[in-house]
């Protein structure tokens, strides 16, 4: 085979909305969230060559570790483990664009990334479930970066329901200069009474029938009661801002730390943008991304 290196877009993803419904026996969180692919992505360069199973990894931000931390290598460990492959030693090279530690899930698409490619290029004829299996003993989001699109995901994050294609919209993301632990955040959650939670059917039947607006306005995040004083103030004054500049709903994607704003055309989105860039100078606009299998 020789060396060979192939390219994968690894696409972020956001949370319409994001419900934690219970704890499972095995200690894990039940959670009860829809998922929705979108443009900005990492590219994902893997290289694969005749060795003895060696594994690196590297990216172009000095932050992000280089062992089996970084979920890119941990993908191409499990692969090469769960098949059995000896004889290959890989070397995975990302280009990071969807912003570090936002709740975007860009390091599971990386992982996702690395899976669908070394699938691929070493025509191990894995199915979409097989490589979820996969991806989900790397990170429980990866499963779902797999394939992408639009769905509600459920249990762990793990168990996949495949939805209709979002309506069009714009998706205008704004990081701002925080980040937020997950466990803490999950710790926060538990001790707090819930008192809103996402119209999940509500939000599912939006999509299924192409309402734009009545999916914005059901965008909802049950983690933003636990931030802090500080974080929530933040996050609300982004929201604020958004529908403000003429979003049809905002809200938090993941454990944060990044919040977005849906817009109903691009012209609006740019214009909210130049307003949002004078308080969080870390936006981008995206559009919705179909599953993979699409």
């Amino acid at each position: 085979m020789g060396s060979v290196t192939v390219r994968e877009k690894a696409f972020g993803k956001l949370n319409l909305s994001l419900d934690v419904v219970g704890k499972m026996d095995n200690g894990y969180h039940s959670m009860l969230m829809v998922m929705q692919s979108v443009s900005l992505h990492d590219d994902v360069y893997i290289t694969i060559e005749d060795g003895a199973g060696e594994i690196t990894a590297h990216t172009n931000r000095a932050y992000i570790p280089n062992t089996n931390k970084n979920l890119g290598f941990k993908a191409a460990e499990v692969f090469l483990n769960e098949l059995g492959i000896k004889n290959k030693s890989i070397s995975v090279s990302i280009k990071k664009r969807v912003p570090v530690c936002a709740g975007m899930g860009g390091g599971s698409s990386d992982a996702a990334a690395v899976i669908r490619g070394l699938n691929r290029e070493l025509k191990t004829r894995l199915s979409f479930d097989d490589m979820r299996r996969l991806a989900s003993m790397v990170d429980s989001d990866a499963s779902f970066c797999i394939e992408g699109g639009t769905m509600l995901a459920s249990g762990r994050g793990t168990e996949l329901k495949k939805l209709s294609p979002l309506p069009d919209c714009v998706f205008l993301i704004a990081k701002p200069r925080f980040s937020v632990s997950t466990p803490t955040l999950f710790g926060k959650l538990d001790g707090i009474k819930v008192k809103a939670r996402p119209d999940t059917a509500g939000l599912i039947a939006a999509i299924e029938n192409g309402d734009v607006f009545g999916v914005s306005r059901r965008c909802f995040n049950v983690f933003e009661a636990a931030l802090s004083q500080r974080e929530k103030a933040i996050v609300c004054g982004i929201k604020d801002t958004l529908v403000n500049c003429g979003a049809m709903g905002a809200s938090m994607t993941g454990t944060g730390s990044a919040v977005y704003g849906v817009f109903s055309s691009l012209p609006e989105a740019e214009l909210a943008e130049k307003e949002l860039k004078k308080t969080v100078p870390e936006c981008y606009i995206a559009s919705p991304e179909p599953s993979i299998s699409e």
